[in-house]
């Protein structure tokens, strides 16, 4: 499964030239200091969004807390697995995490 969500992650951002991948073992995204998505040790895909942008996205898609470590990552979504086949709706949403962090002050 790594290899498939790996292959998809650094695709749908290779279509973005706003951003690229970082990290090598766990792969993320950041900008003006910020992490907007990350793939954690399960496989799975979060993105960072605005409270408009979580709103929009729980009430199509039901919301669930990104997890990373244990940990529950705030203002991440979890992106579900029937979505990871939609890369147009999953570049939208990656692209709205990416201007949320930009509106943010830098780091």
């Amino acid at each position: 499964m790594r290899k498939k969500i790996l292959k998809i992650y650094d695709e749908l951002v290779a279509l973005n030239p706003n951003f690229e991948r970082k990290g090598k073992t766990m792969p993320y995204t950041s900008a003006n200091g910020y992490m907007f998505s990350l793939l954690n040790k399960e496989d799975e895909l979060g993105i960072r969004l605005s409270k408009e942008d979580q709103a929009e996205f729980n009430q199509v898609f039901g919301a669930v807390p990104f997890k990373s470590h244990g940990a529950v990552l705030k203002e991440y979504v979890l992106i579900p697995e029937t979505l990871l086949t939609d890369g147009i709706t999953l570049g939208k949403y990656l692209q709205k995490g990416f201007e949320y962090v930009m509106s943010l002050p830098p780091k």
